[in-house]
C-alpha cells in the first residue's frame, strides 16, 4: 500500500505521466518535482468542471495571459518605440509584429510546460540540469529580471515626474513603497493582482486611442510598416532599435513568469482536463498578446505621427517625447494622457517583475523568502544603477539606459528559450502534451534567429 501511495503522489505532482512508460518518465528529470510554483497561490482558483459552460470555464482562465502581457508596454518599451518611431518613421513596426508572433509561441510553450510536467521553467531547468548548468541559467535569468526592473524604476520616476513634478532622484526611491501595494493585492487574493493589471491596461489603451486620435497618422503608411525592410538588418542603428524592441517584447522573465502563473488554476490533473486547461490558456495568452501588440504598436505610431514626420528624429528620451507632445500635437490634454499612460505601465511591470522575480529564485535554488524582501533586493539592485547614471548623466543618460536595458534582455533571451524548446519538444518529460513538431520548429527558428541578430549586433559594435 505505501508503495501504491509514493506511486500515486509521483503521478499526481506530475513525475510520472499517464500513458508514459513509468521508467521513461522518472529518467526524465534528475530530480523530483517537490513543491509547487508561488505555493501561496498555487491551484487557488477553481476552474469549473464538466458541469460548468466552456464560456465560464474560459473566463476562468483568464489573467495569466494579461500579466505577460505587461512586458509590451512597460517603460522600456516605451523608450526603444519611442526612439524607433521617431528616427524611422513606421519601419520598426515590422520588428513589433513579429515580437509579437514570437511572443504568442513561445509562451504557449511555457503554458504547455506548466500544464504537463506540473513544473516552471526555471523548476524545469533544476530538474532536467546538472547544477554546472543550472546556476549559470540562474544567473542570467536574475540579470534579466533586474534589467527588466530598472526599465520599470527609471519608467515609474519619469511618470512621476511628468506628472507631479518630483526630481527623478527621489522619485526612484519612491518606487520602492510598490512593495506594500503586491503585499495588499496578495492578501485579497491572486484574482486581484490579475484585476488591477487589467484595469491599468484598459487605461492605458483609453489613453492611446486619444493620443492617436489627435496624432492623426497617414493609416497607408501605418500598414506599410508592417511589412519587412531589407534596411533592418543593413542599418545598425535600426537593428540595435529592433534588438530593443524583440528585447522588451519577448522579456526572458515573462517565459518563467507564465510557466509559474498557470498553476494557480485549479484544472483537473487527468489527460482530458490538462488538454483543456492547456487550450483555454493558450487562448488566454494568444488573445491578450494581440491587445497588447495594439498598445505596443500604438506608441511606435505616435512617435511616428508627432515627431518623425516633422523632422524630431533623436526623440529617444520619454521625458523630451511629454515635452514635445503639446506643442506638436495642439493639445494640452496629450502630455497629461501620455504622463498617466506611462505611469500606470511602471506599476504593472512591477507586480509582474515581483512574481517573476519570486518564481526564478524558488525554482532555480529552491530558496524561499518573503516576497517583500524579494522585492526590496530586486528593487535595490536595479536603484544602484539607475541613481549612478541620472547623478554623472541626467535624464538624457535615464533615456540610453532605458534602452540598453531592453538589449540586454534580447542578448538574454537564449538562454530561456533554448531550454524551454527543448523541455517540451521531449516526449519523456511531456507525455502526450508534448509540443507538435511544427511548433518546436519554428519555436527552434525564433531562437536561432535571435541569436543570429545579436551575434550580428555584437560584431558590428566590436568590428566598429
Amino acid at each position: 500500500m505505501l508503495a501504491l501511495s509514493n506511486f500515486m503522489r509521483r503521478v499526481l505532482s506530475g513525475v510520472i505521466k499517464p500513458g508514459v512508460p513509468r521508467a521513461m518518465t522518472i529518467n526524465a528529470w534528475r530530480q523530483e518535482s517537490e513543491t509547487p510554483s508561488l505555493s501561496e497561490v498555487f491551484r487557488t482558483i477553481a476552474v469549473g468542471n464538466g458541469g460548468t459552460s466552456r464560456f465560464r470555464r474560459f473566463l476562468a482562465f483568464i489573467g495569466p495571459g494579461y500579466l505577460v502581457a505587461v512586458g509590451y508596454m512597460d517603460p522600456g518599451n516605451w523608450a526603444t518605440s519611442l526612439a524607433g518611431g521617431a528616427a524611422f518613421g513606421y519601419t520598426l513596426l515590422f520588428v513589433a509584429l513579429l515580437s509579437n508572433i514570437m511572443a504568442i509561441l513561445l509562451q504557449s510553450l511555457c503554458a504547455r510546460l506548466a500544464v504537463a510536467s506540473g513544473r516552471d521553467l526555471a523548476q524545469a531547468c533544476r530538474d532536467a540540469f546538472p547544477k554546472w548548468m543550472s546556476v549559470p541559467l540562474w544567473v542570467f535569468a536574475e540579470l534579466a529580471i533586474i534589467a527588466t526592473d530598472l526599465a520599470e524604476v527609471i519608467g515609474t520616476a519619469i511618470g512621476l515626474n511628468l506628472l507631479f513634478g518630483i526630481p527623478l532622484e527621489i522619485g526612484i526611491f519612491i518606487t520602492a513603497a510598490d512593495v506594500f501595494l503586491i503585499l495588499w493585492l496578495q492578501n485579497k487574493g491572486f484574482r486581484w493582482i490579475e484585476a488591477l493589471i487589467i484595469s491599468l491596461m484598459a487605461l492605458i489603451a483609453a489613453c492611446f486611442v486619444v493620443l492617436i486620435a489627435q496624432a492623426d497618422p497617414v493609416w497607408g503608411e501605418v500598414i506599410a510598416g508592417f511589412a519587412p525592410s531589407r534596411e533592418i538588418f543593413n542599418n545598425p542603428t535600426m537593428l540595435y532599435l529592433a534588438l530593443g524592441i524583440i528585447g522588451a517584447t519577448v522579456m526572458p522573465h515573462n517565459l518563467y513568469l507564465h510557466s509559474g502563473i498557470v498553476q494557480t488554476r485549479a484544472f483537473g490533473l487527468d489527460l482530458p482536463s490538462k488538454r483543456e486547461a492547456l487550450r483555454l490558456a493558450t487562448w488566454d495568452s494568444t488573445i491578450a498578446l494581440m491587445f497588447a501588440l495594439t498598445i505596443n504598436a500604438s506608441i511606435l505610431i505616435l512617435a511616428a505621427a508627432a515627431f518623425y514626420t516633422v523632422g524630431q528624429n533623436d526623440v529617444a528620451e520619454i521625458d523630451k517625447a511629454h515635452l514635445l507632445l503639446e506643442p506638436l500635437l495642439g493639445s494640452s490634454l496629450a502630455p497629461v494622457l501620455f504622463g498617466v499612460a506611462l505611469l500606470c505601465a511602471g506599476l504593472n511591470s512591477t507586480v509582474t517583475a515581483t512574481m517573476a522575480g519570486q518564481i526564478v529564485m524558488e525554482g532555480f535554488i529552491n530558496l524561499r523568502i518573503a516576497p517583500w524582501a524579494r522585492r526590496l533586493i530586486t528593487r535595490g539592485l536595479a536603484i544602484i544603477p539607475a541613481i549612478f547614471v541620472i547623478l554623472l548623466y541626467g535624464s538624457g543618460g535615464v533615456g540610453e539606459l532605458l534602452i540598453l536595458s531592453q538589449v540586454v534582455l534580447s542578448f538574454q533571451l537564449p538562454f530561456a528559450i533554448v531550454p524551454l524548446v527543448m523541455f517540451t519538444a521531449s516526449r519523456a518529460k511531456m507525455g502526450e502534451l508534448v509540443a507538435p513538431r511544427w511548433l518546436t520548429g519554428l519555436c527552434w527558428l525564433i531562437a536561432a534567429l535571435i541569436i543570429v541578430l545579436n551575434v550580428n549586433l555584437l560584431s558590428t559594435v566590436l568590428l566598429g
